[in-house]
């Protein structure tokens, strides 16, 4: 751990998983809470054990399969039921019994709640909460509280919502957190009571919701007025819309703020340990996100490529290599010359200004008639490449392709019941290193075909195509046209074992379109593997 003087806690593992469409095998848990520990976090929250046997597992597990360098592992529960001691409550015995040195007890802090849903005195709850966490530190657990609809419960009762966090204080918890679990607040009224919060004696966290967009912010605020733990979830996951996103609030602190929170060359890796959850989580990465999106410091208009090109601190409000990202320059039919320029450097070619001026021409051209190059690096460089050696580049030339699509009845030889299968079938006709070669795919449509065929055509030449993959295939009909005779543009995402690229294509004929894009994918998956056409 850190600094014992501030916290940062994570709860993807539990609050996080809640999001909807998320769901961690206890495999992926273990696999998250490295990448978090090797980020530098203080506390990470594993779930709670007793409630369900997965979390229980995962407890279990982590004794033997996690060595945590930087963090320590909470487990969550609730405090004892009412009318029965904490020693005896089976559900504060999975506590007990899950080996985690901090326990995180969600306890109720708003009036209603405390009568409607726990079905309790006012007096009990406060009862439920001294004992349970008066007996876990005497077990030798440190002990964290959350303050469950703390916010909502000081609105409606201030003086009771106060008495909680005393009551956990007194009782020996270290932490009392300050929950807006409904999302509601916004900074100004939220520092305002955090503020008064601090005068009860208790240390005050912050966990926050993010449904008025604001939980980083909220999360801040609640650190000025006084707050010294922060808890949040790694990339905004979470119920609804989400918790605060750990990953920013770290970096503001840190970068904005002064906050000494990890270690700086764990933070140079934010970037990667982002996208590295997203692949366990297997959740879209959010392009736009804070600090470790692809797009956070991406530049698209040329006012600003022409600054840029000047000073890239003028639109940038960080070094992105302080957590682990890239500028990126888009190129698009708002491009100028600096912006072609920049991408260019980026890509390690040096244009002459009539080189850029010719691909600034080429650009607007072919996005005017549907082509998008911002989602389509690949296809751009290889634009760029023929614009720089005044020749189309390529590792080989294409006479001709052919796809045929049947729809053929199948015959059960049992039952002699019939059903149909449609079958594609690609025909590609080319010619590579001297060699003219015929070679026909299968698949289970025109560009699976095709992929096939074009494969077989050439990976005896180019065998590091084997390691070539089409993870993602994207056909969008453009604006302007109508009906089955639109024209198409196909965006093709492929990868090999180290990176992926995109390519663009745009027909009338959607096949050919998607021939345009495969055609570009497999040169420049040629390209990254190193040969020189």
């Amino acid at each position: 751990m850190t600094d014992d003087g501030f916290h940062v806690y994570d709860t993807t593992l539990r609050d996080g998983a809640q999001q909807e469409g998320l769901n961690l095998s206890v495999a992926d848990k273990l696999a998250i809470a490295r990448h978090l520990d090797g980020l530098g976090v203080g506390f990470i929250e594993g779930g709670w054990p007793g409630a369900n046997p997965k979390d229980t597992e995962f407890f279990r597990r982590a004794q033997t399969e996690l060595d945590l360098r930087h963090a320590q592992l909470a487990a969550f529960g609730a405090t004892r039921r009412a009318g029965v001691k904490a020693a005896d409550d089976p559900l504060v015995a999975a506590l007990r019994e899950s080996g985690a040195p901090v326990v995180t007890l969600v306890a109720k802090s708003h009036d209603r709640h405390v009568e409607l849903a726990l079905r309790t005195t006012l007096e009990e709850n406060l009862a439920m909460i001294r004992d349970t966490v008066s007996h876990l530190r005497a077990e030798g657990r440190r002990v964290f509280l959350d303050a469950e609809h703390f916010f909502d419960g000081y609105r409606s009762n201030r003086a009771y919502a106060l008495e909680v966090l005393r009551t956990a204080a007194e009782a020996g918890a270290d932490v009392v957190a300050l929950c807006d679990t409904n999302g509601g607040m916004l900074p100004d009224e939220l520092a305002e009571v955090v503020h008064e919060a601090t005068a009860t004696g208790a240390r005050i966290g912050i966990h926050c919701h993010d449904d008025t967009g604001c939980a980083v912010a909220n999360t801040l605020a609640a650190v000025r007025a006084g707050a010294t733990h922060v808890q949040g979830c790694a990339n905004g996951y979470g119920e609804r819309s989400g918790n605060a996103n750990l990953f920013t609030v770290v970096a503001n602190l840190q970068l904005k703020r002064g906050f000494e929170l990890v270690p700086p060359q764990a933070l140079a890796d934010m970037t990667r340990i982002a996208h590295a959850i997203t692949e366990v989580t297997n959740v879209t990465p959010n392009s736009h996100q804070p600090y470790v999106g692809a797009s956070a410091f991406a530049h698209k208009a040329g006012l600003h490529a022409s600054a840029i090109k000047v000073d890239p601190n003028l639109y940038q409000h960080i070094d992105p290599a302080m957590v682990g990202n890239d500028m990126r320059m888009l190129v698009s039919d708002m491009a100028g010359r600096a912006s072609v320029e920049l991408k260019g450097r980026e890509l390690g070619y040096q244009l002459t200004g009539e080189q850029s001026r010719e691909l600034v021409e080429r650009v607007k051209d072919l996005e005017s008639r549907g082509h998008t190059f911002e989602a389509a690096d690949a296809s751009f460089e290889l634009l760029l490449r023929d614009t720089v050696a005044g020749e189309r580049k390529r590792y080989f030339t294409v006479e001709s392709w052919r796809v045929i699509v049947e729809r053929r009845p199948v015959v059960d030889p049992l039952t002699g019941a019939a059903t149909f299968e449609v079958v594609s079938e690609a025909t590609v006709k080319l010619q590579a290193k001297g060699e003219r070669i015929v070679a026909t795919g299968e698949g289970n449509g025109p560009v699976n075909a095709l992929d096939k065929a074009v494969r077989l055509a050439l990976e005896k030449l180019y065998p590091e195509l084997a390691a070539v993959q089409l993870i993602d295939f994207k056909v969008r009909i453009l604006e302007g046209t109508h009906g089955t005779g639109a024209i198409t543009r196909v965006l093709i995402t492929s990868s090999d074992s180290t990176g992926d690229w995109a390519t663009v294509g745009v027909d009338e004929n959607i096949i050919e379109a998607s021939w345009q894009a495969l055609e570009q994918a497999v040169t420049y998956g040629l390209l990254r593997a190193g040969h020189h056409a």
